[in-house]
């Protein structure tokens, strides 16, 4: 369970890079954020593509180094509790949403910062 909860969420973060990478305007369209300039571009492919693409990385070198192995898997987790948080709070301080993609992400994120926890 260990390697396939490692690799569904390197998976994740690799398409998630990657997208971010080619379609930065795209990628963002659901949270209603404009991505209009060469600076919300390089912003978005930095952050959600270059992150991203780190993240899997890391995930899957830690499928193979094992002295990293828990490290890598509790601060991915950390980091995507963190993320689950964010939206927790943006909820209590913001009016409501919809579903999609906010509550979506909000799910993805608290799930599998729980799985990485638990095989940590």
């Amino acid at each position: 369970m260990t390697t396939a909860v490692i690799v569904l969420t390197a998976v994740f973060f690799l398409g998630m890079g990657l997208y971010a990478l080619a379609a930065p305007a795209a990628l963002a369209k659901p949270f209603g954020i404009a991505v209009d300039a060469p600076e919300s571009r390089s912003e978005i492919r930095a952050v959600y593509g270059g992150f991203g693409l780190a993240i899997a990385t890391v995930l899957i070198t830690a499928l193979f180094l094992h002295d990293l192995r828990t490290g890598v898997v509790v601060t991915v987790g950390a980091a995507l509790a963190g993320m689950a948080l964010g939206r927790l709070v943006s909820r209590l301080t913001d009016t409501p949403t919809r579903f999609y993609p906010v509550w979506f992400y909000f799910g993805v994120e608290a799930i599998t910062a729980a799985l990485l926890f638990a095989v940590a």
